[in-house]
């Protein structure tokens, strides 16, 4: 009686991993898929907790693109939401009991979260330090989805009870070591330093502009454009680039920016210097210079924009 009441036992506790795996899960496709729906332009608002212009800054940035053409355009949350995705549908499987504990392809399911996890994991702790030390700036979305991935990772290995380590350690160490390598190559490909260093290495130009631009916000641009607002900019000048990046490429070309550094090419340094600027980047709004950047829906309420602000 007591071996029978220790077996129920036993198989109850393996139901919690699976229901938490699952409930993980879901919060990384609700977090992931929030994301990839406003850089596709079909969420309305996505509030990010912290520091101001911290997730634009970050999902605007190089790294927050898998693939981009005229056409197409690939947010990295995207592969979150999949990778997130396929963990809900294994979990669920799993909580169902369909296949019995003792079947292969139950323990090639718990595998598969395990290695998946580990991935999502490594390449997650990859993110951050990016964020942290090639950005500088602070998304609370991504921190969240780090959390979530190092979570599944860590309740995998109780619920899948390995029956030995070794195998374990071997395989997650070679899929860690395989995702940091191919994350760091990607990563250094699409660092726009490299590109400038290569394109333009004797002519004081702005960084090259990565980010792509969604319907509203070339709108937006041609509307300061025709409207007269401009903004004052220096090739050097790290929040002027930022400023830059949460427009887009295609919307900064329809925009009026003023180069105001001395040895930037094409400057206009004396016309600067008669407006007073003296901080980058800086917005003339009807005869008002403001300094810094601005978040897009509060550059819209300054200039009294009326279209979609669906930034």
């Amino acid at each position: 009686m007591a071996l029978e009441t220790l077996k129920r036992k036993n198989k109850k506790d393996l139901k919690w991993p699976k229901i938490i795996i699952a409930i993980l899960s879901t919060i990384g496709i609700v977090d992931t898929g929030s994301i990839t729906l406003k850089n596709w332009g079909l969420f309305t608002s996505l509030s990010c907790p912290g520091i101001q212009n911290g997730c634009e800054t970050v999902l605007n940035s190089p790294w927050g693109t898998l693939f981009e053409n005229n056409q197409v355009n690939i947010p990295l949350s995207l592969a979150g939401f999949i990778t997130y995705l396929s963990i809900l549908v294994i979990a669920i499987i799993l909580s169902l009991n369909l296949i019995s504990p003792k079947e292969k392809l139950n323990k090639f399911l718990w595998w598969l979260v395990f290695l998946i996890s580990c991935a999502s994991s490594t390449f997650s702790f990859l993110l951050i330090n990016i964020m942290f030390f090639k950005i500088q700036a602070y998304c609370f979305f991504c921190i969240l989805s780090a959390i979530l991935s190092f979570s599944i990772f860590i309740i995998s290995m109780i619920g899948a009870k390995f029956e030995s380590r070794e195998p374990m350690i071997f395989r997650g160490f070679i899929v860690a070591i395989s995702v940091l390598l191919g994350g760091l190559i990607w990563s250094t490909n699409v660092d726009p330093s490299n590109a400038i260093n290569v394109e333009s290495p004797t002519e004081n130009v702005s960084p090259v502009i990565t980010t792509s631009s969604s319907p509203q916000k070339i709108k937006f641009a041609k509307f300061l454009s025709k409207n007269n607002i401009v903004m004052y900019s220096a090739y050097w000048c790290p929040h002027c680039h930022d400023q830059k990046q949460l427009f887009g490429k295609e919307a900064v070309k329809e925009l009026k920016v003023i180069e105001c550094a001395k040895d930037g090419k094409d400057n206009e340094y004396k016309l600067c210097q008669t407006k007073g600027i003296s901080g980058f980047p800086s917005w003339e709004i009807n005869g008002e210079i403001l300094s810094g950047t601005l978040d897009l829906n509060e550059l819209a309420i300054k200039t009294g924009y009326q279209g979609d602000s669906n930034f």
